[in-house]
């Protein structure tokens, strides 16, 4: 339930604005408190922090691929035409396999790239 609950925040990934870059550091620690809340996540302000934050990330990197190949450039990964989304545990899996003295120094939006790299590879 939990699981699901966290997915719902992360599945949808499009274009916003974000005033700060979050690490991957307070992103999961933000997320592992979510999930610790249940169902009371949802009213927490944590919850929409979290959820503009990987929205804006997942804008920002779909914007950097579109405008890689609009320059002729090689684009960091290559999604496959069916939609095909991250789940929020994989995107959770990939965060928290980068070591923990890391994570302070990445940005989520960094974090995600390697997983869309790794993901969707361009050929």
């Amino acid at each position: 339930m939990k699981i699901k609950l966290f997915a719902a925040v992360l599945l949808a990934v499009c274009p916003l604005g974000a005033a700060y870059a979050m690490n991957v550091a307070t992103f999961l620690a933000k997320a592992d408190a979510l999930e610790k809340k249940g169902m009371m996540a949802l009213f927490s302000s944590d919850y929409k922090a979290l959820k503009a934050e990987a929205e804006a990330a997942g804008g920002q990197l779909r914007a950097e691929r579109l405008a890689a190949q609009k320059a002729g450039r090689k684009p960091a990964y290559c999604p496959t035409t069916k939609p095909d989304m991250v789940s929020a545990k994989e995107l959770l899996a990939h965060l928290r396999a980068i070591p923990p003295a890391q994570r302070v120094r990445i940005q989520l939006k960094d974090g995600m790239r390697s997983l869309l790299a790794r993901k969707y590879p361009c050929r």
